[in-house]
């Protein structure tokens, strides 16, 4: 507990001074809640009255449990960037006391709240952006998008993270000169989707493809599973020349994949996409970084709506929505690092009925 609040510690507590649960140890109850099955307030304070003699094993609990209302009232107004930050300082420690890096490719992307609209406003439902960090399967950081921007929302959480060294990849929204700035300012290599709504630069790559031809280095992989075959070439060729053309900070390779995809009996599809690159890299490289970007969506975006269920989650209030997506994170985090070789689901159902699995998720905050 006393690291749990050595790393919570600069969260300023929203509410009046004659408030009597502790600040940190609501957030305590929060993840433990969450990492044993709990997906809302209600779920929280049934948790905590179900859990007490646990939870008094780490906990004072001067005042008992706290009620649904007290931790809904934190999660409306604790303002969501100390709690961001907390989130990095976090992830930092939770791999360094495992071992694992801290650098590495870095995957950038959005998903919305879909169930945090308020009543007649579905269409806007909040966009929160995460960092995700491919060796080790952990989210680095997540910001809010503010007004549903979700380019802005991902230069804003550039700021949150050590990207010195890191290669970054995201799709073809940021690839924009002001995006490719900041990650160079940043330190950072970049690996950006370009599609065809980018007109001259992805004309001129196709163009220089084209000339290239055969002579062009390029690599090949393959899959077959679950009743689905895939084929991919993947194509690297420098073209430092079109940083000066398009004013495109530090662009100095182009990189092409092609890949052949058959579902059962149905037909074959080929698709061919553009990459712009911030250094030439072997094609195995670029195979392997584009393939690796996808996991944010696998391992973590349907992970947060199957496990978690994220989207149905109807907390909508203020800073709740972000807080609450934040908590998950935590969660989500602290599941993975654990060995077991079990599904998330399991483990979160494990850790609701065996105390001792609860605590060894807990300790990986050491």
């Amino acid at each position: 507990m006393q690291n749990f609040r050595a790393l919570f510690a600069d969260i300023p507590d929203p509410r009046d001074l004659n408030a009597q649960h502790d600040l940190t140890e609501i957030l305590f109850i929060m993840v433990a809640a969450s990492l044993s099955g709990a997906n809302s307030c209600v779920g929280f304070a049934e948790y905590g009255r179900a859990k007490e003699a646990l939870l008094r094993q780490f906990l004072n609990l001067r005042h008992g449990i706290p009620a649904h209302d007290t931790f809904s009232r934190v999660l409306r107004h604790l303002d969501p960037q100390p709690l961001e930050a907390a989130l990095t300082r976090f992830v930092a420690a939770l791999g360094a006391a495992l071992g694992q890096p801290g650098t590495g490719p870095i995957a950038l992307d959005g998903k919305r709240l879909r169930g945090a609209y308020d009543t007649g406003c579905a269409h806007m439902s909040p966009i929160v952006v995460s960092a995700y960090l491919h060796e080790t399967r952990m989210v680095l950081a997540q910001t809010r998008a503010p007004h549903c921007s979700e380019v802005a929302g991902t230069l804003a959480l550039l700021r949150l993270i050590a990207l010195a060294g890191a290669t970054v990849t995201a799709d073809a929204l940021h690839c924009t000169r002001r995006m490719a700035a900041a990650l160079r300012e940043r330190g950072a290599d970049y690996v950006l989707t370009l599609k065809g709504n980018r007109s001259r630069l992805a004309r001129d790559a196709a163009a220089l493809f084209a000339r290239a031809g055969d002579g062009a280095p390029f690599a090949e992989a393959g899959e077959t599973g679950h009743g689905r075959r895939e084929h991919r070439i993947a194509w690297v060729i420098p073209a430092p020349e079109l940083a000066e053309r398009h004013r495109f900070r530090d662009l100095a390779a182009l990189g092409r994949i092609e890949s052949w995809r058959k579902v059962g009996d149905g037909p074959e599809i080929m698709q061919s996409r553009l990459f712009v690159l911030s250094r030439v890299m072997h094609p195995h490289e670029l195979l392997a970084t584009v393939r690796n970007h996808w996991r944010i969506e696998n391992n973590v975006h349907w992970e947060l709506d199957v496990v978690f269920h994220e989207d149905a989650c109807r907390t909508r209030k203020d800073h709740a929505p972000v807080n609450l997506a934040l908590l998950r994170k935590i969660a989500l985090n602290l599941l993975r690092a654990h060995p077991a070789q079990k599904s998330l689901n399991m483990k979160r159902q494990r850790a609701g009925w065996d105390d001792a699995f609860l605590i060894e998720l807990l300790t990986h905050m050491r």
